[in-house]
């Protein structure tokens, strides 16, 4: 295994590492087969390729332009956070392996929560790395069959994906470990009953920093779901303020979002936004209460 000291590689590298790649995977594996565009018009838009990014020390950006993967190295194995969507497997497979390291070194798969477009590449990944996935109790349930629960407050919108096999459960707060690495799990379920926060410390020389990979906390719904007083989903509400209280209490020099829009990451990677922002996770929860508050106000009133 081998790292690279560039903060970002150059874009045109990444795409030639993709174009002799990510064709020839889609069409052979089905778990990599995209979704027609009429079952998901903003696909094509989230799945556009982007260069893997240095973030600070050992953690990298390796996803797509609009769904966030997380490559966290050390010589004994890395670390791997979300799959984006099917076909974007082999755009995170090329972004690992254009910064040099070895696919099969990922020892361990980690996902945020289980909707198609953070976990649906995950099967075609753990196939390529024979890497261990974890989830949580509730999200496992869910990767393992490829399809959403009714407590899911989108069930019934959300697309199937491939299935993921042999689940790892964990427990709230519980650390996981590849060598040296230590990623925590946090609980902060709501926008999914089993969304999960990570943690770790990524160290550059002598500038050691608590990165924070917080789950999505938008109260975003099927037509018809209410989180005020929902029969499938009774603890939304309760769950949301919960994560929120998680997030507000982590220490989090860095933020990472799912969606990388979600905590300007390009933007505060390119430099225009501090990187480095102790009060970001905080800010975070803030915008997520609001967005729940606005929300509960609108169920309460179309009653």
């Amino acid at each position: 295994m081998r790292s690279v000291s560039v903060r970002t590689l150059a874009a045109s590298a990444a795409l030639l590492a993709l174009s002799g790649t990510s064709a020839c995977a889609q069409a052979a594996d089905p778990r990599t087969r995209p979704y027609p565009a009429a079952l998901c018009s903003t696909c094509a838009a989230w799945n556009e390729p982007h260069a893997p990014v240095k973030i600070h020390g050992n953690t990298y950006y390796v996803g797509t332009n609009g769904l966030s993967a997380i490559l966290v190295t050390s010589p004994q194995g890395h670390v791997l956070i979300d799959g984006a969507l099917p076909n974007s497997a082999p755009l995170i497979l090329a972004n690992i392996r254009a910064l040099g390291f070895d696919v099969r070194d990922v020892r361990l798969i980690l996902n945020s929560h289980v909707h198609f477009d953070h976990a649906g590449g995950l099967a075609a990944l753990q196939a390529a790395s024979g890497a261990q996935v974890a989830a949580s109790v509730a999200s496992a349930r869910v990767l393992e069959k490829g399809t959403s629960e009714v407590g899911d407050p989108q069930h019934g919108e959300l697309l199937d994906f491939p299935p993921v096999r042999n689940v790892r459960r964990f427990a709230d707060g519980e650390t996981l470990r590849v060598g040296p690495l230590a990623l925590t799990a946090h609980l902060t379920p709501g926008h999914t009953q089993g969304g999960t926060t990570w943690t770790w410390k990524s160290c550059e020389g002598a500038q050691c920093v608590d990165v924070v990979y917080a789950d999505s906390h938008s109260p975003i719904s099927a037509d018809g779901f209410r989180f005020t007083d929902s029969p499938t989903y009774p603890s939304a509400v309760a769950d949301f303020e919960r994560g929120f209280r998680t997030l507000e209490a982590l220490s989090c020099d860095i933020l990472i979002t799912p969606h990388p829009s979600g905590s300007a990451m390009f933007e505060r990677l390119a430099g225009s936004q501090p990187l480095v922002d102790g009060n970001a996770c905080k800010r975070y929860a803030a915008a997520g209460r609001e967005r729940l508050r606005t929300r509960l106000e609108t169920e309460r009133g179309s009653r």
